[in-house]
Formats: C-alpha cells, structure tokens, sequence
C-alpha cells in the first residue's frame, strides 16, 4: 500500500493515553503545529484515518504523534495495539491553523491545551522558531488526573537537556499543568485560571492584554469555544493563515470516538 510507514516505538502512559513513533517520508515538510492523516489497512482494503497533530518538530527525523485510546473506536480500537515494526498508514499533505504564521508578532506565546490536545504543542515546544518569535512561552494542559499529564511533563523536562534548544528554553518556557478531577498542586480549568487571574499571579505575568500575548488553542470543541470566549473578552481577535491575528484554534482536533 503506498504511503506506509513503520512503527519505530510505542509508550503507553497510561490505560487511555499512548505515543507512538514512526519513520518519515523523505519528503515530507511540515510547519511544527501541523497535522496530517493517519491510520491502518481496513478489512475492505481501504485505509481508516484520522487528522493527527504531528507531536515531534518539524526537524526530527522521525515522526511521533500523542493519542487516546477508544475501547470501542473503529481506529483506536485497533491502533492502540501497534507494536513496533508495524506499518501504518500516513498521508504526507500537512495542514492546520496552529502555525506560527496565523499570529502576528508578540511577545508571549500561550499555548492552551486539554488533554491530547496537547500534541501540535509538544512539536512548537522543540522548535527552535518558537523562542526567536517570543521573549516567553506559556504552556497550560489540564487533564482530569496527574498520570494523564506525564507525556507532557516529561517532554518539558527533558528539554533542559536538549542540545539544540535547551539554552533557548531555559527560563523562558513557563509550564502550567493543572488536574480538574484528582487533587494536585495546582487544579482547575484553564478558562477559569484565565479569568480568574491566577495564573498570571502564579507565573507572575501581566495579565493578557492584545498588545502583548497571542495564544493558541487545542481541545475538544467545547474547550476551544470556552477559551475562544476569554481570549475574545480579553480583546483578542481569531486570526488564520491567510490572516494573522492574536490567537488561533485548531478545528480538526478529533476526540472522543475515533
């Protein structure tokens, strides 16, 4: 089947949440943020994909992409038992609105995610363009339960020690995790940290304001119309790639069912 690759590892965090990597074709180009289609061979013969926001930046060699597990989901069901050495099925025709291209200039970058959401920014994090655009970059994920925010923890972690952009990060990649149903350090959704000002009074940062912040936006639908809501009271305006503004949303984002 063309447009094959091979599965080159797999990490399950946890009964719901894996990552997996895979080979790159040698052509492909994307903008971190980007996402493409991927899945398995059907019964029929006929491939079953889904958009999947490329979680590795745009300079890996391989590509790792972050997803939920749906027991009974005609793609997940079976894709969440892929081992390595495995081929999948990936179309190699980029898109998606959360570029840096969609923003006009700034001087902080707030990247809000729920749960897998958190993909496209696990790419823009390890991107070098990222911290030549903005002086600060905020990442706020909430999830239900602590185990759920792992995958993003440890990739922020790990970025200290990243040869080639952990000067660039140092100080200037702020990480917000918060839980909404298992207590922990800091809770709560991200809309109401927002509004509420305490995340801006935790990081000790102005509160958002057009002049100065843009944002990006990667949840489920109702996450993304809550947050496009604060962003837009806080005098914000949706902008897209062939019209920068302050903040973007991506609307292929798939959730539950897949």
């Amino acid at each position: 089947m063309p447009d094959t690759q091979t599965v080159t590892s797999v990490t399950h965090w946890t009964d719901r949440l894996f990552s997996f990597r895979c080979t790159r074709p040698a052509s492909l180009r994307f903008r971190s943020g980007e996402f493409v289609m991927i899945g398995l061979a059907g019964e029929n013969g006929k491939p079953l994909l889904r958009a999947y926001s490329i979680a590795s930046p745009n300079w890996d060699d391989e590509l790792e992409f972050y997803s939920i597990k749906v027991p009974d989901g005609p793609l997940t069901s079976r894709l969440q038992h892929i081992r390595v050495g495995d081929p999948i099925v990936l179309r190699p025709k980029p898109v998606g609105t959360l570029v840096h291209d969609a923003l006009l200039p700034g001087e902080r970058l707030w990247l809000l995610a729920t749960g897998t959401g958190l993909a496209p920014f696990a790419s823009l994090i390890r991107d070098p363009e990222t911290y030549e655009r903005f002086g600060t970059v905020v990442l706020m994920h909430t999830c239900r339960e602590a185990s759920e925010l792992e995958y993003g923890r440890r990739l922020v972690e790990s970025l200290k020690d990243d040869p080639l952009i952990g000067e660039m990060v140092e100080g200037r990649l702020l990480y917000y995790p918060t839980t909404t149903r298992e207590a922990s350090p800091r809770m709560g959704r991200i809309t109401d940290n927002l509004t509420s000002g305490k995340v801006f009074a935790d990081l000790g940062l102005p509160a958002m304001t057009p002049g100065t912040d843009r944002a990006m936006i990667c949840g489920s639908l109702a996450f993304n119309l809550d947050v496009k809501a604060v962003l837009e009271g806080l005098g914000l305006n949706e902008g897209a790639n062939s019209e920068p503004r302050e903040f973007v949303v991506e609307k292929a984002f798939v959730g539950d069912g897949i």
